[in-house]
């Protein structure tokens, strides 16, 4: 026990020991070099260190007032900045739809027969009460006769019956009994005439037949399939919208449609219905538009996207989406303004908090904290940490494409056989028409609108909305 206190104390000794002398290494290895360097120049070691230490070739230790860092105004930075612009902005959401049939049925027979006669072609326009399809009704058609002969006899003993009540031949009973079998009679003959109309299937609207799938002689059980009709001289384009939107939905209200089957034509829709109930799964509401289709150019079932419309706004102060700066759940920009000093004017940086709008590709809508002509930082944010900076404002290059690289411009935008200047910027040209007769690469694009209706009368969708 006693050897293991003693080894414990020569342990904690050594440990100390071996501490305190790397404490004065460390601090005595410096001062001995010091001194073994010094001793052998003598006094001439002030009188070496003096000329280097105002020796030309280290201007870093020279005074404030004799080296380039010197006091004088600070070096403006260099910033790349953009007016704010007035432009016109539509207040829009976009989603994805289909189109459906202002009507659209099956038509399948009620009642089991064998196809007698098919009065339509395929893809043919049918009109309302039109018929369709004949089922055999040979037997139907036989007990027809059969109740209508049962009618005449019971209607002949009714009146007998009642020619004799009024001489007392007969009692009242004998009456009533008659003019009960009288009215059956009656419930018989239109129940086989109700039995032998359901074998002649029509068309309930107008519309356009598609490709049927029996054929005559055919037999058919109640419920198969035989055409499909359907009504699209206007369609229906469905879609859904965040529940966000949901307040400022509206009956009216237009829309536009591109669909990827027809690209470079945008077709116009009217909001006819807004679904009551928001779908739980999605938070989403249904809307149903109208589309004029009496050209027959749009087909159910298309793929749609649907851009509503809420509003425009003409006087819209729009900057660049990369002037924004986020912070802190807040939304900020910089401006450059005038540093309010007559005798040295310069451009300053100046932090502001705005308030956004609606959001364009590249573009951003600022309803408060800015005015029109007002300039913003685009680039170099990083470099302005706090108000009052110095800044050299650089015009930011537009957007369709500048000389910093972008392939967008430059030659492209350029006459044929005009050459241009190395780093001169080439300002932009809309393209050239193509040359009569000459040769166009690629398919030749459909028209932005469509040619003008074919058909007369009122557009099918208005009628819609004013009846909804």
């Amino acid at each position: 026990m006693a050897s293991k206190f003693l080894y414990s104390v020569i342990a904690v000794v050594g440990i100390a020991a071996a501490a305190g002398a790397a404490w004065w290494y460390q601090h005595k290895s410096p001062e001995g070099q010091s001194f073994e360097k010094s001793a052998p120049q003598g006094g001439s070691a002030p009188a070496a260190q003096t000329p280097s230490a105002g020796s030309a070739g280290s201007p870093s230790v020279a005074g404030p007032a004799g080296g380039p860092q010197g006091a004088g105004p600070a070096r403006p930075v260099s910033v790349e900045v953009a007016k704010v612009e007035i432009t016109q902005l539509v207040d829009d959401a976009q989603t994805v739809g289909s189109l459906r049939s202002r009507q659209g049925v099956m038509v399948r027979p009620e009642i089991s027969g064998r196809i007698t006669q098919l009065n339509f072609r395929d893809g043919e326009r049918v009109r309302k009460g039109q018929l369709l399809v004949q089922l055999d009704d040979q037997l139907p058609q036989a007990q027809v006769k059969q109740s209508q002969a049962e009618l005449s006899i019971a209607q002949a003993n009714h009146k007998r019956n009642q020619e004799l009540l009024a001489q007392n031949f007969i009692s009242q009973r004998t009456v009533d009994e008659s003019a009960a079998s009288l009215e059956v009679a009656q419930a018989k003959l239109a129940l086989s005439v109700a039995t032998a109309a359901r074998l002649k299937i029509t068309a309930p609207f107008d519309g356009i037949t598609g490709i049927r799938s029996a054929n005559v002689g055919d037999y058919l059980k109640d419920g198969s399939d035989i055409v499909n009709l359907e009504d699209i001289d206007a369609v229906f384009v469905d879609y859904r919208l965040p529940e966000r939107f949901q307040t400022r939905l509206k009956k009216g209200q237009r829309a536009t449609v591109d669909l990827d089957a027809l690209p470079g034509r945008k077709f116009e829709a009217v909001v006819l219905a807004i679904d009551p109930l928001i779908d739980a799964n999605g938070r989403s509401v249904g809307v149903r538009g109208c589309i004029d289709n009496r050209q027959l150019t749009l087909r159910p079932g298309m793929f749609a996207r649907v851009t509503t419309v809420f509003g425009e706004r003409n006087q819209a102060r729009v900057i660049p989406e990369e002037a924004i700066v986020p912070q802190g759940g807040k939304v900020f920009v910089i401006k450059v303004v005038d540093n309010g000093d007559a005798a040295n004017p310069a451009k300053v940086s100046q932090r502001t908090e705005v308030k956004v709008g609606i959001r364009r590709p590249g573009r951003v809508e600022i309803v408060e904290g800015l005015e029109p002509d007002d300039m913003v930082v685009t680039a170099g944010h990083q470099r302005l940490q706090k108000d009052g900076t110095v800044v050299k404002p650089i015009e930011a290059g537009g957007r369709g494409g500048n000389a910093q690289g972008n392939p967008g411009a430059g030659a492209p935008n350029a006459a044929p056989g005009a050459p241009t200047a190395p780093g001169a910027p080439t300002a932009p040209s809309a393209p050239a028409a193509p040359a009569s007769g000459a040769p166009q690469s690629g398919a030749a694009k459909l028209p932005a609108k469509l040619p003008a209706a074919a058909s007369t009368g009122a557009n099918p969708c208005l009628s819609l909305s004013a009846q909804s």
